[in-house]
């Protein structure tokens, strides 16, 4: 609601400022710290410039510790706390054309009209979880995130598990010799590319669980897991956009494009679509040839970020307490249309969750052609009381997802009925279960509805499953619609005669499917347990339980309470295994696998099952940097076969500290406390012994 503050008495402002402060703070909480937006980005740009308008209006009635005033949010108590050295201020908004008009007249002001040719940087606006990196003669050794602007949260490890980042910066060439700074203060952004967010959101709805709002968010919540290997499978990546350089060799730059070219010349990553504009106008300009481009991107943009390029004006013009003055963040209005519900259709996962999708009337939107939305359930349904037939508000979740925002009851057919959500799978017409407190229908009857027949196939034959070369959704489909196939033992009794049947398939694609089929037998047993589809095991639970349990059989033998007390493990997983095992189809499954020749154990080239000698045992290892000839999990293995303890930080207690390339803070604390320092070669050396 949008109040007229023209006529507002002052008490009445004092009630609408309080107000406001309150849901302020309550939207800032949920989409900082839960991760849980509760309103768009647009609708909440709203309520905190109307208190920004209200608060320079009635400054006498601004609360002590207003939002207006705070940059982020107060940092998680998950992770350590970091205070950044400079501290991270958000960006002041440009709503429209208008209000760059209105920025650079500001920016003029506050210098005194002094005659300067003002030039512009422009840089895509990524949407996603900004972090501050801090590198010590050229290795990263701290990554946190804004947190409040002044302390933030150590994430560290997870940010190690991105590619795009690197661990060493490259050396600067400085005449005939090369120079790596001492100190390097970088600021920049995680994001979530559109790809990964699609097949995150995709498992997650299969597996019943609430999706990500948007790739922010999705960045968010994968880069504060408290296990780095679940940030890792999520596949974030990063933009890099500001440098504050601390050495004597290597000037601070004096422009801001220059900042980035020094950026991208340590090896750090840089959005390659900046642009040096010569006016305002050019600004304009770029921001509008971006509003059509930013659909063909992989990564998720809401607007421009516009600096002034002459790094000697920005302390001229100086910052607020929540935001620099020589830079404005231009965003773009939210892609909304108007569209009718043409029938509502249900979609039925692998796990059985039943899924409405509203089948729409084709329109227009994010520069694509919308024709489905997703309904997510039916409590969305009920509480929007959705329509076939209604008009309604369409937009896409972060750009990406479609879904239903709104109804427009004045728009509603006079015969309208309430929709009317089903009672039994609308594929199998097995009457539909709800289980506990989830919001989500399920079809119970997994091993023979068609459609979970065919998810769990697609999801049997996917990459990080058994990853079978050659056999996608379309082949499933022919194969099971021809009755070839009714469950995922069924690939491996396939043969070269039944795929010749099928139309337009080829001898040698027919040979090559086989030969795929055949190679998947012996795929590491975590990639087993994951392409069973068991609910809520991903494949981090998946890689836990296989290097527990070794073998199917032993863990198809685990009770809850055993399951649940793994690190790493929580009662959702461990009573989704025992609920699988019990099943009274998954034994008949699981043998008809192993007749067909699947390995369901531990190889021995993943993990040799016979007895070593205890030669480390008492002894407590740390690991640090990169190793080169084997992965940190096979190091941690080894130590651990051999009675030895692998810990994540450095103490009196610890016997050797193994070093790769580009080690952490770790290698100088050993150095510190005279630990037993050693290489590659020399653990080598130490496990044959």
């Amino acid at each position: 609601m949008t109040t007229n503050q023209q006529t507002l008495t002052v008490e009445e402002a004092r009630k609408r400022i309080e107000t406001l402060t309150r849901e302020v703070e309550h939207h800032r909480f949920s989409y900082y710290v839960l991760d849980r937006p509760e309103i768009a980005d647009s609708d909440f740009d709203k309520l905190f410039h109307e208190l920004e308008d209200l608060e320079q209006k009635f400054p006498d009635l601004r609360l002590p510790g207003s939002p207006t005033q705070k940059v982020g949010a107060a940092p998680s108590t998950e992770f350590k706390s970091v205070k950044h050295r400079i501290p991270l201020l958000s960006l002041a908004n440009a709503m429209n054309y208008d209000d760059l008009e209105r920025w650079q007249e500001r920016l003029v002001r506050a210098l005194d009209n002094a005659k300067h040719d003002l030039k512009y940087v422009c840089e895509l606006k990524i949407d996603g979880l900004s972090i501050a990196l801090t590198y010590k003669d050229g290795a990263l050794v701290e990554g946190a995130t804004r947190g409040n602007g002044e302390v933030g949260e150590d994430v560290t490890l997870n940010l190690r598990t991105i590619e795009a980042l690197p661990k060493q910066l490259k050396p600067l060439q400085l005449g005939d010799n090369e120079h790596v700074p001492a100190l390097v203060e970088v600021r920049g952004e995680v994001y979530m590319p559109v790809s990964s967010f699609n097949a995150l959101n995709k498992g997650l709805e299969e597996e019943g669980e609430a999706t990500f709002a948007n790739p922010r968010n999705a960045a968010s919540g994968s880069l504060r897991q408290k296990d780095p290997r679940k940030t890792a499978k999520r596949k974030l990546g990063l933009w890099t956009y500001f440098i504050y350089v601390t050495d004597d060799q290597i000037k601070q730059p004096t422009s801001h494009f220059e900042n980035l070219e020094l950026l991208r010349s340590l090896g750090l990553p840089v959005e390659p679509n900046r642009h040096l504009a010569p006016t305002i106008e050019s600004v304009k300009q770029f921001c509008k040839d971006w509003d059509s481009k930013k659909h063909d991107l992989d990564y998720q943009t809401d607007g421009v970020v516009v600096k002034l390029n002459d790094r000697s004006l920005w302390d001229q013009v100086g910052a607020t307490a929540h935001s620099p003055r020589w830079a404005v963040a231009f965003k773009y209005p939210p892609e909304e249309v108007d569209t009718i519900i043409e029938e509502i259709h249900f979609d039925v996962g692998r796990t059985g969750a039943v899924t409405p999708v509203a089948w729409l009337k084709p329109v227009k939107l994010a520069g694509t052609t919308v024709k489905r939305a997703t309904l997510h359930n039916a409590e969305q349904i009920r509480r929007l009381d959705i329509r076939v037939r209604d008009t309604v508000v369409v937009r896409k979740a972060g750009e990406i997802i479609p879904e239903v925002l709104s109804v427009k009851v004045e728009k509603r057919p006079v015969d309208s009925v309430e929709f009317v959500y089903p009672t039994t799978c609308p594929v199998c017409e097995t009457p539909l279960e709800r289980i506990g407190n989830e919001v989500v229908f399920r079809c119970p009857n997994s091993f023979s509805c068609p459609s979970q027949v065919r998810r769990r196939i697609e999801h049997w034959v996917g990459r990080d499953a058994m990853d079978v070369d050659g056999v996608g959704e379309s082949l499933i489909d022919v194969l099971v619609s021809n009755g070839l196939i009714t469950t995922v033992s069924d690939l491996y009794r396939l043969t070269e005669e039944q795929l010749l049947s099928l139309p337009r398939l080829a001898k040698k694609s027919a040979q090559n499917i086989l030969a795929a089929i055949e190679a998947s037998k012996t795929r590491p047993l975590a990639n087993l347990i994951f392409a069973l589809g068991i609910r809520h095991v991903g494949t981090t639970g998946a890689e836990v339980l296989a290097e527990k349990y070794q073998s199917l059989e032993k863990l198809a033998a685990a009770s809850a309470d055993d399951i649940a007390g793994i690190e790493g493990v929580g009662p959702a997983i461990s009573v989704g295994v025992v609920e699988f095992f019990n099943h009274p189809q998954t034994a008949k499954l699981i043998d008809e696998l192993k007749h067909a020749g699947v390995s369901l154990e531990t190889s021995a080239s993943e993990d040799d099952s016979a007895p070593l000698p205890q030669s480390l045992a008492g002894k407590s290892f740390v690991l640090t940097g990169t190793l080169e000839t084997m992965d940190r999990d096979t190091a941690e293995k080894s130590i651990k076969r051999r009675g030895g303890r692998v810990s994540s930080s450095v103490s009196k207690k610890t016997d050797y500290v193994l070093v790769g390339a580009s080690p952490g803070s770790k290698l100088a604390k050993a150095q510190e406390l005279g630990i037993t320092i050693i290489d590659e070669v020399q653990f080598r050396q130490l496990i044959e012994e």
